[in-house]
């Protein structure tokens, strides 16, 4: 392109840039006209090429660009500290001025208004130059405005979500989660739906492995392999879903998923047993007295695996050492046990599941701290059970107890409710120690051995 201008531009050039700016307006004031939806079409593009689109100017455009994008009036002056000598050479021709060979480069907005104007390259002025020569600007607030609008727009299948999760929705709102896995919102209109579709299908039962409900339920097997999107975001909410606590790590995120019923594999997942019969091997190892691990696969190839006692009761702990104990004192004579060993996994939610819905009465007992509390409250949100020796009037007891012979250790850990009975919450609170099953193993196995229903 020839940038070089006629002789009837560099007059009407200098014409512009030797007149006085009008008196009724400010030393920088710059009209800039109707706005480009209503501007004069009759604009000489042609002339303007040369005046304006000389790419030694072009530093000059963008930044008027930047500025109306802003929505800020064009004036004062636009500078560059570091001009080289085509952007001079440029500067100088389109004001009509001698060259000037050092120093930084400023160029006033109001002088070059007035040369588009007076020159008739441009009747409405330098913004509507801008425009008609680089296209239509839009300004930064429309830009944010229209972007949130498709946020929101992405975050709407949250509001079908109800319960534990319509909290979850609210958090992913305002904690930037959504944003920081997506990066847009065209992105994460279809993890936040998919993310919306998994947890609503959740928790799985019978407990299946992750590949296999992502295929039938997702985009394909792995859409929810680990570090994915998705997996994240179906993570976090898997956690208000089930109750399961914080956590990090790979065994922690095992244990999240297997807690909605979405496993590794189904060998993974076991459960810790005494005195439980059903088949030749349980019989055996509850005629010897004799704990044993069941595998998820167990429980779900060939059930029933196990059956409902005689008495109808199996005894719920949370540490193997109870267990232990108990097969070790009672041997054969004890009652069905099942131990937790920390938050329920799949194998013990399906176990406990298959007896409860056939007809046992479910007893539990933990220890006495937040951590405690919270895995019989995720308990319950699975199966029915009743305190054994688990309420507020127990733990005073035992408090007192421990305390005649030893030191016990303070509670640790944000409180929980406990909707089993709500005065333990209270009673915890108030004493602020813990007392660990170990501690009260005499009066559970005393219960077991005269069969404490």
């Amino acid at each position: 392109m020839n940038h070089s201008t006629t002789s009837s531009d560099r007059d009407g050039v200098r014409a512009a840039a030797g007149r006085m700016t009008p008196p009724d307006a400010t030393p920088d004031a710059v009209p800039t006209g109707p706005p480009p939806a209503e501007a004069r079409t009759d604009i000489d593009t042609e002339r303007l090429g040369r005046l304006l689109g000389d790419p030694g100017l072009a530093w000059f455009v963008d930044r008027v660009r930047q500025r109306m994008a802003r929505g800020r009036p064009l004036t004062r002056s636009v500078t560059l500290s570091d001009p080289d000598e085509s952007q001079r050479r440029a500067a100088d021709r389109l004001l009509g001025r001698a060259p000037r060979p050092s120093g930084s480069l400023s160029i006033r907005l109001a002088t070059v208004d007035e040369i588009l104007r007076r020159s008739g390259v441009s009747p409405d002025g330098l913004a509507v130059a801008v425009v008609a020569l680089t296209g239509p600007v839009v300004l930064h607030a429309e830009t944010r405005n229209r972007e949130e609008r498709a946020w929101q727009e992405a975050y709407a299948p949250l509001g079908i979500l109800d319960a534990e999760l319509a909290r979850w929705a609210e958090r992913i709102r305002s904690d930037g989660l959504v944003r920081r896995l997506a990066r847009t919102p065209e992105a994460a209109g279809p993890l936040v739906e998919a993310a919306v579709r998994t947890l609503r299908a959740l928790p799985a039962s019978p407990p299946t492995s992750r590949a296999t409900f992502a295929a039938q339920n997702l985009a394909g097997a792995h859409a929810l392999d680990e570090g994915t999107p998705l997996a994240t975001l179906v993570l976090s909410g898997i956690r208000c879903l089930t109750g399961f606590p914080d956590g990090s790590g790979a065994q922690w995120r095992r244990e999240a998923w297997a807690s909605a019923g979405l496993l590794k594999d189904d060998l993974s997942s076991t459960v810790l047993t005494l005195n439980l019969r059903g088949t030749p091997p349980l019989d055996w190892l509850a005629d010897a007295g004799e704990p044993t691990v069941l595998t998820l696969r167990s429980l779900t190839c060939h059930a029933p695996v196990v059956s409902v006692p005689t008495t109808g009761t199996v005894h719920i702990c949370e540490n193997p050492a109870v267990l232990s104990a108990a097969a070790d004192t009672l041997g054969p004579a004890c009652p069905p046990m099942v131990c937790l060993q920390g938050q329920p996994s799949a194998a013990a939610l399906t176990l406990l599941r298959e007896l409860s819905m056939r007809g046992a009465r479910l007893l539990y007992h933990g220890d006495f701290d937040w951590g405690g509390v919270r895995i019989g409250a995720a308990l319950a949100r699975s199966v029915p059970w009743r305190p054994w020796r688990y309420t507020a009037a127990d733990y005073r007891a035992a408090v007192t107890a421990v305390t005649e012979v030893t030191a016990a250790s303070h509670l640790t850990g944000p409180p929980a409710a406990t909707p089993w009975d709500p005065a333990l919450a209270v009673a915890l609170a108030e004493r602020g120690l813990r007392v660990e099953e170990e501690s009260v193993l005499d009066d559970l196995l005393r219960d077991l051995g005269r069969g404490f229903r």
